[in-house]
């Protein structure tokens, strides 16, 4: 079984983000890591290569530090990596990466591709399904379980209030969620192996694509930082006083009530 898995590097979700003087997210002295959903995504990979056999193949789009995420799931136990690193690529949106990642596929064999169900940056979940659209597969969302059998999947997805299950045929793009599996974390020899596993560094010319037809169809105007909280409120005496004072303030203050 071929299997690939979209991957992108994230900031560590701990991380401090400050604005700099333009207004952009300042990277500097940001820890960097794999996407937190995306490696359920490589540990559910990695379940299917242990059934059934075959390859699992990593894609991403990023400058060269995208290699460290890479790595670390190669260090997982996956096989080999692509990385798409142009500099024509400035901040490119959904539709763009997805295209992108779309050529990228198109040129190897795959079964199922998996990613995370959404990315902790930007929060769109959009890639995965464009990526489907642009392969003319079908995708599924936010799977909690999957099994698969005779060129079909079988997956629990998670919805409003609840689950769904639904059957797909394969090929397919499924994304992961939190609950699918427990990703396991590198060994010592898995680190030492994924020094000399390939990652295969691509342009845009080398996939026959050009800056210029990849215009972001959607652009951020402007970054802000949400407000700080504000400390809490101690009410204090009898209780009878204190729940009093607390409608109160939930009424007159918070406007709540």
């Amino acid at each position: 079984m071929n299997i690939v898995v979209c991957l992108k590097q994230t900031f560590d979700t701990e991380a401090k983000i400050v604005l700099d003087s333009k207004g952009n997210i300042d990277g500097n002295g940001v820890n960097l890591i794999m996407n937190p959903y995306d490696e359920f995504a490589v540990e559910e990979a990695l379940k299917l290569k242990e059934k059934f056999g075959g390859e699992v193949t990593l894609i991403s789009m990023g400058n060269e530090r995208v290699q460290e995420a890479l790595r670390t799931a190669l260090a997982m136990g996956c096989d080999k990596a692509v990385l798409v690193n142009d500099p024509a690529l400035d901040s490119p949106d959904e539709w763009v990466t997805a295209e992108i990642l779309a050529k990228v596929a198109s040129q190897m064999p795959y079964d199922i591709i998996l990613a995370g169900r959404i990315a902790v940056d930007d929060g769109s979940s959009q890639v995965a399904v464009r990526l489907a659209d642009a392969l003319k597969i079908p995708s599924v969302s936010c799977i909690l379980k999957l099994e698969v059998e005779d060129n079909k999947a079988t997956v629990t997805r998670e919805i409003d209030g609840g689950t769904e299950v639904i059957e797909v045929s394969l090929p397919a793009v499924l994304t992961a969620q939190k609950g699918l599996n427990v990703p396991r974390y590198p060994t010592m020899p898995g680190i030492m192996k994924a020094k000399k596993k390939e990652i295969k560094v691509l342009s845009l010319s080398d996939l026959g694509l050009n800056a210029s037809d990849l215009q972001r169809k959607m652009s951020i105007t402007k970054f802000s930082l949400p407000s700080p909280r504000k400390g809490g409120k101690q009410i204090s005496g009898e209780a009878a006083d204190a729940a009093r004072e607390l409608a109160r303030l939930l009424r007159e203050e918070a406007k709540v009530i």
